[in-house]
């Protein structure tokens, strides 16, 4: 075989996987999310969260993180919880902030960083109560709870993520009715969106007037809009909407502050510019857009996740995890790299229980930034979603991305095959020709250009 060099990535790059509070700490019963599942029909096969992956009591979290440190991992995302953290307005819980500093201080102990997120889909009920985030003083709500958190566990976080996803939560909760209120509203979601970004840049300044060095910024899902028949204008108009409504208008509010319609009339809004020290990307997929007088509601585009216009088999929402498309995240971090900020893949991964995907997958996912890296673009780390298998939300326990399995029933862990493929490139920080050749042969040449 022709000499093959492996492809090296950045000096410094972290690696790490990403979790959230409510899907791996358990029995948080004072959010939004539990009581969402204790009502029949919200969740696939009306499971529940219940113990999730045991990280709340103590020596949960740290011995899943003795398991990240030994498959060569060098940071971890993870999120805090509001509703432990402030379980009535104004009133916050000693016991709780220490949990998280324990957690934490388990984070160094080990060697990884700490990207924190402050918000990850869930609201404590009192905040619930008070309509969430339609209720106008909901960023004020957000930025003194925000504003302690910083206070307290600061010096324990190397980078902070104010929001996961909101134009996810705007989506699926506001829109489609998936998630937690489960409105379907045509204009909800963007009353949403708005004050989501605004407490985004009210989080953003109070974390830097307690930390002018911090390094700040949200995650944002990316998902790009192809059209189906790229010949086709009107396939290609409606690709361009759609983008332009759940990527676009987000990226270009944080840069500029400009709150472009829907989300606003056009004004700017001094706190939002430039309010994002990096750029977070969740990447799963694309999809596709077809022209479709059908579906009014989506703009006229109706969407899939592959070349036949069929949904997914894996879950039973027809999710978009189909479609396995590195050359797409290589092609969206090569469009980000004119922001000029360092960029972050926040999550990026896919549900696969028997694990004969997921090997290929991170190979063909990791080579797509390589290249983009090589073209330029400033991707300064990769979490992979994520390290044990946890509540997938509205899917629950159906969907499997743990690089390590779970038992619900005995909460042992397994690692799979292709948690040793995500260990040996991070202990390398490059994609080997020997890890392809074991774990993925058919992509060997795809990866590095020859046999």
């Amino acid at each position: 075989m022709t000499h093959v060099t492996a492809r090296h990535f950045p000096a410094g790059f972290l690696w790490g996987t990403a979790t959230a509070a409510h899907q791996v700490e358990g029995n948080n019963r004072n959010n939004q999310w539990w009581a969402w599942e204790q009502i029949p029909g919200h969740i696939h096969q009306n499971q529940r969260s219940g113990l999730a992956c045991n990280w709340w009591t103590p020596g949960g979290a740290e011995a899943d993180l003795d398991r990240a440190q030994a498959l060569g991992q060098n940071a971890h995302r993870l999120s805090v919880e509001w509703s432990r953290l402030e379980p009535s307005a104004g009133v916050f819980d000693p016991a709780a902030f220490a949990r998280y500093r324990e957690i934490l201080t388990a984070l160094r102990a080990r060697g990884l960083s700490a990207m924190v997120t402050l918000h990850h889909f869930t609201n404590p009920l009192w905040f619930e109560a008070q309509g969430a985030w339609l209720n106008p003083r909901s960023v004020a709500l957000f930025q003194r709870f925000v504003e302690r958190v910083a206070g307290e566990l600061g010096d324990l976080v190397d980078l902070w993520c104010t929001i996961n996803e909101p134009n996810v939560v705007a989506t699926l909760g506001y829109l489609v009715g998936e998630f937690p209120p489960g409105q379907r509203s045509p204009l909800a979601p963007f009353r949403v969106t708005r004050n989501l970004l605004l407490a985004h840049a009210a989080a953003y300044h109070a974390i830097h007037r307690q930390d002018s060095q911090a390094q700040v910024g949200l995650a944002l899902q990316l998902r790009p809009f192809v059209p189906a028949r790229p010949t086709a204008r009107l396939d290609r108009w409606v690709a361009r909407m759609q983008d332009y409504l759940f990527n676009q208008s987000l990226l270009t509010a944080i840069r500029d502050g400009v709150l472009r319609p829907p989300l606003g009339l056009g004004e700017t809004v001094p706190a939002l510019v430039d309010s994002s020290d990096f750029l977070g990307i969740n990447f799963y997929t694309r999809e596709l857009v077809h022209f479709d007088l059908r579906v009014p509601g989506d703009l006229f585009g109706r969407r899939s996740f592959s070349p036949t216009g069929e949904m997914s088999d894996l879950t039973s929402s027809g999710a978009p995890y189909s479609e396995c498309v590195p050359d797409s995240l290589e092609q969206l971090l090569r469009q980000l790299t004119p922001c000029g900020k360092p960029i972050y893949i926040t999550e990026c991964g896919l549900p696969d229980a028997d694990d004969n995907q997921r090997p290929r997958f991170l190979i063909t996912h990791l080579a797509a930034v390589q290249r983009a890296i090589q073209a330029g673009a400033p991707v300064e780390g990769f979490f992979h979603w994520t390290l044990v298998d946890n509540f997938e939300w509205a899917e629950g326990w159906h969907l499997r991305f743990g690089l390590i399995e779970l038992d619900t029933a005995t909460q042992a862990r397994q690692p799979r095959a292709s948690a040793q493929t995500y260990a040996d490139i991070c202990r390398t920080n490059a994609i080997t020709p020997a890890v392809v050749q074991r774990d993925a042969p058919e992509v060997f040449r795809q990866t590095f250009g020859e046999a």
